[in-house]
């Protein structure tokens, strides 16, 4: 068997090839997973990717195990504590973001029953397949995003801009852009039909 051929972003950083590989673009329907990939991406805005990768063990100490009701409940107390966590991106608007979308995600849980329903009914719960051939010819931003991200906002999330929220529909399988030659296209669509019970 030839070598396995993926999508060129991770290039040659193991924890980058291993997220790419296992995680980046297959559907996840479990709420725990969602929030913590929506606090990671929220604070990704303005960086790169790999930089809150490497950091997300920290992440995860510092915001007990990306539970939303106890980061829904942080005062400033802790946010001064979590600005003085060399661990983690250190900036005071991100971390009041991260304890403002823990509330908005625990709203949104009570009215739709969980997240993922929320989520999910945006495409019919069915991943949308994307078809790029090149990097070059996947989007930054898509109608999907953009009205996703408006409704967000609307609902008092924050740092979740339609570029920020298109990298999440990418991260958790809702939109699915590895290119055509990537071997983790196929396997990533597998089992995809996951309307909620």
């Amino acid at each position: 068997m030839g070598e396995m051929i993926r999508c060129p972003w991770p290039g040659n950083i193991p924890i980058y090839v291993d997220y790419h590989d296992q995680e980046w673009g297959r559907p996840v329907h479990e709420d725990g997973k969602l929030f913590e990939m929506l606090l990671l991406e929220s604070m990704q805005a303005g960086l790169a990717w790999i930089t809150i990768l490497r950091k997300r063990e920290a992440y995860r100490a510092a915001f007990d195990g990306f539970d939303p009701v106890k980061i829904a409940r942080y005062d400033e107390a802790k946010v001064a504590e979590l600005l003085g966590n060399e661990g983690i991106v250190r900036n005071r608007l991100k971390i009041h973001a991260a304890i403002a979308n823990a509330q908005a995600f625990l709203a949104v849980q009570e009215q739709y029953g969980s997240f993922d329903k929320f989520l999910w009914g945006y495409v019919d719960y069915q991943p949308v397949i994307g078809h790029p051939e090149t990097i070059e010819d996947i989007p930054a931003t898509t109608a999907l995003s953009d009205r996703i991200s408006k409704d967000l906002k609307k609902l008092g999330f924050k740092f979740l801009g339609s570029t920020t929220l298109y990298a999440f529909l990418q991260a958790t399988g809702v939109v699915n852009d590895h290119l055509a030659t990537c071997f983790v296209r196929e396997a990533s669509q597998t089992g995809a039909e996951c309307a909620p019970e």
